[in-house]
């Protein structure tokens, strides 16, 4: 596991690196050429390393490819790692892929030096304002490059059909985990090719638009509980998998697990899920045989599917302890499975910012981070615990926060560079006065030309039931 951490971590920051330093050779490029001639030597010396760096890429992995999605930069499918000192690379980069309609620049095996050339020309050109897509392409043709395409990106209708779609898929969820418990009792046949393309739009969408899809999971049904909640985690595992480095086959995997880890359940009477007051001993006993009850149910499951046989540990160990504590006891198992591991910490989190009957209020998200982060190393994997952290971050999609301003807001979109990490973007939801508004999504690191501080900055998280609001409303809502 640790290996495929580290791994994971090595092929990030050499793309990084590799994008960083194209960009950063192009930027200067564009640059010179808005002072200088085509034909000034320093002009045509940041060509000729740009062009090597693009030649040297396209030579290992056959492709050097740049993708904008939203305020995420992508290289050969990897995210570029900012920091704050290059920051301003992204920003320039950003704008420019913007100014331009352009959601994706990819360079194909043959491009010439002369084609690099004429388009960092291109991208000089000082222009009233934006430029249309299809404008820009007819000056790409005429200047004859053939071996550099250009992708139009998303417009904000579309956005709105992914985060709709999004939507849907999460509610699919809920209703197909349903059917496959009634489907179980019945005896009848389970397809589970369905479930593998749910798993698969899951991923799909995370790909996409991940902090709108984390913003579902702050949707919870009292009523439904077992079923959102297993839908939560598995959007939860399906993400952690993806951020360590998990293969497309792997993660669909681990998807199916997490959406099956809480089969035992429905053995488990509904009066003692459902028991407002602390569990006596043989109730206790009772909910603590889920896991064993899943994976027998599972293993039946297993005898005419296509299920992966880690579903089956999952649904085991999803609550032993990293020190092999918890339930069920192990006398002879030294470690559980990586699958197992991830579900845990997902479930642990999904279910302490969820109201149970047995407990006053849920946790909000930052407070549930703050208590695993103290449950470290003797109920989780540390390692895997830090990499959910991180991909939660410091305020997670969801947060109820006060800014400086003293309007409320709701984090609707991480940021993901460590340098912003305090600085997420926020849904206005409320003025300086408390009065109830449809605001904005603003930017937090947003700077005041005029006093050049932050124009808004977090105060403190605050927990949303007691200004009685629905958080997952607004996710509901931003779908419509």
């Amino acid at each position: 596991m640790d290996q495929l951490q580290k791994d994971s971590s090595v092929r990030e920051k050499e793309a990084t690196r590799r994008a960083i330093e194209i960009l950063r050779r192009f930027s200067i490029a564009v640059k010179i050429v808005r002072i200088y001639e085509p034909k000034n030597h320093l002009f045509l010396e940041q060509i000729r390393y740009l062009i090597s760096l693009i030649q040297n890429i396209l030579n290992i992995e056959n492709e050097a490819s740049f993708v904008l999605r939203k305020n995420a930069l992508f290289f050969n499918g990897l995210k570029v790692r900012f920091s704050f000192s290059n920051y301003n690379l992204f920003r320039f980069i950003s704008n420019e892929f913007q100014g331009k309609e352009l959601g994706g620049l990819d360079f194909k095996p043959g491009v010439t030096e002369e084609e690099v050339k004429q388009l960092a020309i291109l991208y000089s050109k000082k222009r009233e304002g934006k430029i249309s897509f299809e404008d820009f392409m007819d000056e790409v043709k005429e200047s004859g490059i053939k071996l550099i395409s250009l992708e139009k990106a998303f417009p904000v209708d579309m956005k709105k059909t992914s985060e709709r779609d999004a939507t849907k898929v999460f509610f699919l969820g809920i209703t197909h985990l349903k059917e496959m418990y009634e489907i179980f009792e019945s005896d009848k046949k389970i397809r589970m090719n369905i479930t593998r393309r749910l798993m698969q739009s899951m991923f799909n969408h995370l790909v996409e638009n991940e902090s709108f899809v984390y913003g579902l999971t702050n949707i919870k049904n009292y009523d439904e509980y077992t079923l959102n909640h297993s839908v939560n985690v598995c959007i939860l595992s399906i993400s952690l998998g993806k951020r360590l480095g998990l293969d497309k086959n792997e993660i669909i995997d681990l998807g199916i697990s997490a959406f099956f880890h809480d089969f035992g359940k429905t053995e488990i009477p509904t009066e003692i899920l459902r028991k407002p007051g602390k569990l006596n001993e043989e109730e206790r006993d009772i909910i603590e045989k889920h896991p064993q009850l899943g994976a027998e149910k599972l293993i039946q499951l297993k005898s005419y599917s296509s299920l992966p046989l880690r579903a089956i540990n999952v649904a085991m160990e999803h609550h032993v302890k990293e020190d092999l504590g918890g339930y069920p006891q192990y006398k002879k198992k030294k470690q559980v499975n990586l699958y197992s591991k991830i579900v845990k910490i997902c479930d642990f989190f999904d279910a302490l910012t969820t109201e149970r009957p047995y407990r006053k209020r849920a946790f909000s998200r930052d407070e549930a981070l703050r208590m695993m982060m103290e449950k470290s190393e003797k109920e989780f994997d540390p390692i895997l615990l830090k990499a959910f952290i991180n991909m939660i971050g410091a305020y997670p999609v969801g947060t109820l926060v006060l800014l400086q301003t003293g309007e409320l807001g709701i984090v609707f979109e991480i940021n993901m560079e460590p340098a912003f990490i305090n600085r997420p973007k926020v849904k206005l939801i409320t003025d300086k006065y408390g009065k109830k508004l449809d605001g904005s999504v603003v930017d937090l690191t947003e700077i005041d030309p005029e006093t050049n501080q932050y124009k808004r900055s977090i105060v403190k998280s605050l927990d949303p039931h007691k200004y009685d609001i629905q958080v997952s409303d607004y996710f509901l809502v931003q779908a419509q």
